[in-house]
């Protein structure tokens, strides 16, 4: 691999110059149905391994909300012997404040708020718990703060990856159309 960004622009102009390249969105399936870059087909990075290993020399482009994941996902393909997949710089972000076209449908609740919400609401719940209960509940506290520090550190967020996979995070209705457009 010797280019593992690229801007969303040049990605735009790829795409139109030539067949054989797609752009893979790795978001949820919400977030995916929420805004998407409009060539793009959702496969979110949980199951990346459902990506039909065939050519692994075809060019893959990663899209994600603003690029980490995208280039978690990058690192995982390329990993399983994919040469030529790279990152859009920015993500979706990036894409839409460039122009170029998206697909709005139904807004939620990002998974970065999801995981803030979730782990302010456990550090709370710890806090109160030790004060009105018994100290040793401060430990619900410490474990999510070990948590948070283990993400920033790794890069890998456990929560987020439990988030992910949540009944709320999924695309229930098969039958309708952005669902259709959605599934892998």
């Amino acid at each position: 691999m010797s280019v593992s960004t690229i801007s969303p622009a040049e990605v735009a102009d790829a795409l139109r110059s030539g067949p054989g390249a797609e752009l893979i969105d790795v978001r949820t399936p919400v977030e995916f149905r929420g805004l998407h870059a409009t060539p793009a087909r959702n496969v979110p990075l949980d199951r990346l391994e459902t990506i039909a290993d065939g050519d692994r020399t075809r060019r893959l482009y990663v899209i994600c909300q603003s690029g980490a994941r995208g280039a978690k996902a990058r690192d995982e393909l390329a990993s399983r012997g994919f040469t030529n997949v790279i990152n859009v710089e920015g993500g979706t972000l990036a894409w839409e404040k460039a122009g170029l076209p998206v697909v709005r449908g139904k807004k939620a609740i990002s998974l970065e708020r999801q995981v803030r919400i979730a782990a302010g609401s456990l550090v709370l719940l710890g806090v109160v718990l030790s004060w009105l209960v018994h100290p040793y509940w401060i430990g619900i506290s410490a474990f999510v703060g070990a948590g948070l520090v283990f993400a920033g550190v790794t890069d890998t967020c456990g929560m987020a990856l439990i988030l992910a996979r949540m009944p709320w995070n999924q695309i229930r209705d098969e039958s309708s159309s952005d669902a259709a457009a959605c599934r892998l």
